[in-house]
């Protein structure tokens, strides 16, 4: 059983920047990143594999960048030129063999 810690949600005015951290209690393969707006499905927001693959959804693109640490077990997202469509809670994901895990979430909220 993996257990993640997120950090580093709050509130932020449109343009600013926030780092999101995720800190795994043991090894994983996958690390990546949802996203719950109020009212709607969870969303991927990106994605780091153990083969160095990354991907983004395209509303993210060229403003966010995951990475990982992977001496630590930690993951990143770093949230650039925030928008307030960006507001909602981020979850850490995090995969290792047939296992997926969440973490609790951290709310973000981008005001305009």
């Amino acid at each position: 059983q993996v257990q993640l810690v997120e950090s580093g949600g709050g509130l932020v005015q449109a343009g600013g920047s926030l780092r999101l951290s995720c800190a795994a209690s043991g090894s994983i393969n996958v690390m990546g990143w949802y996203r719950q707006a109020p009212g709607k499905q969870r969303e991927l927001v990106a994605i780091f594999t153990s083969g160095g693959y990354t991907n983004y959804a395209d509303s993210v693109k060229g403003r966010f960048t995951i990475s990982r640490d992977n001496a630590k077990n930690t993951g990143y997202l770093q949230m650039n030129s925030l928008k307030p469509e960006d507001t909602g809670v981020y979850y850490c994901y995090a995969g290792r063999l047939e296992y997926s895990y969440w973490g609790q979430g951290t709310q973000v909220t981008v005001s305009s």
